[in-house]
């Protein structure tokens, strides 16, 4: 359920705005357009938001700044304290899981996320995904932001790349955790009545939009 990296981001919540910010050179490139990625997903979400692993605050800063309603779900305990810091009360982040968390307070009409849904296998993606499908209602929509890959042959070509760069922590990570290709998604979205499309935001970065039919 991506709990296993919780650890990581415990390691990480310290220097994560840092991250973001394209000041690590092995991840600038996952992270180049991020405060635009982050409008992208704002301007595509609806009213009642819940949000999985927002991490440090920034997108449910900008969701609550745009008049949203915003429900967190976060597992790292040192990432909820700093997104519970930058947000100054405006918004309740709970513990739990893309697949395991509390119900917001109010039907949401949107499930958001960033960077982070490639934490879970296909197999659990594709639990998750099934129970947000039973969760939504008509029209409602998934708007996440992650890492995807066109195909395999691509994924892979990452990984060659980031090694020939000497960015070993970053091969690291792409083989270590469960990026998805565009097919797989969509396979996997269809298959629970979303209607999806993706835009790509930079050489990892696509914006995923599912609308429930």
């Amino acid at each position: 359920m991506g709990r296993e990296f919780i650890p990581l981001f415990e390691d990480w919540a310290a220097t994560y705005d840092q991250t973001v910010q394209g000041l690590d050179i092995q991840y600038k490139e996952a992270f180049r357009g991020y405060d635009h990625i982050l409008d992208a997903i704002v301007s595509k979400s609806g009213t009642h938001v819940l949000e999985f692993g927002p991490g440090t605050g920034n997108l449910t800063a900008k969701l609550l700044d745009a008049g949203k309603t915003v429900f967190g779900i976060e597992p790292s305990p040192a990432m909820r304290k700093l997104a519970s810091d930058k947000l100054s009360g405006r918004s309740e982040i709970v513990d739990g899981d893309f697949l395991t968390f509390p119900e917001p307070p109010f039907q949401a009409d949107t499930i958001v996320s960033s960077y982070a849904f490639h934490h879970l296998t296909d197999e659990e993606k594709r639990a998750a995904i099934k129970q947000y499908g039973k969760y939504l209602h008509l029209h409602d929509k998934i708007v996440f932001a992650d890492t995807v890959f066109e195909n395999a042959q691509a994924y892979q070509q990452a990984i060659d790349k980031a090694r020939s760069q000497g960015f070993y922590q970053l091969a690291n990570d792409l083989e270590t955790e469960h990026y998805p290709t565009l097919d797989a998604l969509k396979e996997m979205f269809t298959a629970e009545g979303f209607a999806v499309r993706f835009t790509q935001q930079n050489d990892f970065v696509w914006i995923m939009e599912a609308i429930k039919r």
